[in-house]
């Protein structure tokens, strides 16, 4: 295999994600573009980075730590390839909070309908 060849493509949908993104500072942003690569690149990717939300259909977080600092962007995947951003947050507390989860899931009834 093509040590070059990813094995997922990141898009964007709209400007959810980036509106967030260009919130952050340099070292977040380098943080989040990182762990992307990771998730383009990696065969079996670690939930340490990505995981399926509960009780969610298809919906996935990328998982951000920069120092005690956590972000999460969510993302779904379009014909098991594509990870398509939604929206992102700082994470503050222990649970993801609901109206972020409600967002994103919004965001992806949207993408699929525009399709």
């Amino acid at each position: 295999m093509d040590k070059n060849q990813k094995h997922r493509k990141i898009t964007f949908y709209k400007n959810y994600f980036q509106d967030f993104f260009n919130k952050q500072n340099k070292k977040v942003k380098a943080k989040i573009v990182w762990t992307f690569d990771l998730v383009e690149d990696l065969h079996r990717v670690p939930e340490t980075y990505l995981k399926h939300i509960e009780n969610t259909d298809g919906l996935y977080e990328i998982r951000v730590q920069l120092g005690s600092d956590i972000f999460r962007i969510f993302c779904f995947f379009d014909q098991g390839q594509l990870v398509v951003l939604a929206n992102g947050f700082q994470k503050k507390t222990q649970k993801t909070p609901k109206k972020e989860i409600e967002m994103a899931l919004k965001i992806k009834e949207e993408y699929e309908s525009e399709k």
